[in-house]
């Protein structure tokens, strides 16, 4: 019986043990795992001005693009207008001689 009682003794010692190793090892996994979240954390920081840059970059590429678009398309426009005026002023003095013509007779 007395070594029973000393088996079972010596089983909890080596039990309480392994809890405590196991504790241990676990609480150095999750110490390791904050290390790497913080460093992620700062290359993630580190790399903000960078990302910023490209951001910019790519909306001044954007903007480029949409003003030489808009001003492809204004003098698309003022080309349609300048020959819009020019056939109007063409029929207007054309329509001015007729009423001319056609005033000075009774």
């Amino acid at each position: 019986m007395e070594d029973t009682l000393k088996r079972l003794l010596r089983a909890e010692t080596d039990a309480e043990q392994l809890v405590a190793k196991a504790q241990t090892e676990r609480e150095d996994i999750i110490q390791q795992a904050l290390q790497e979240v913080r460093q992620a954390e700062e290359q993630f920081k580190a790399k903000i001005p960078e990302l910023h840059a490209r951001f910019l970059e790519k909306a001044k590429v954007r903007a480029t693009q949409t003003i030489a678009e808009l001003n492809k398309r204004y003098d698309e426009r003022k080309e349609r207008l300048h020959h819009l005026a020019e056939e109007n002023h063409q029929r207007a003095l054309e329509a001015a001689v007729h009423l001319l013509m056609s005033s000075g007779k009774p």
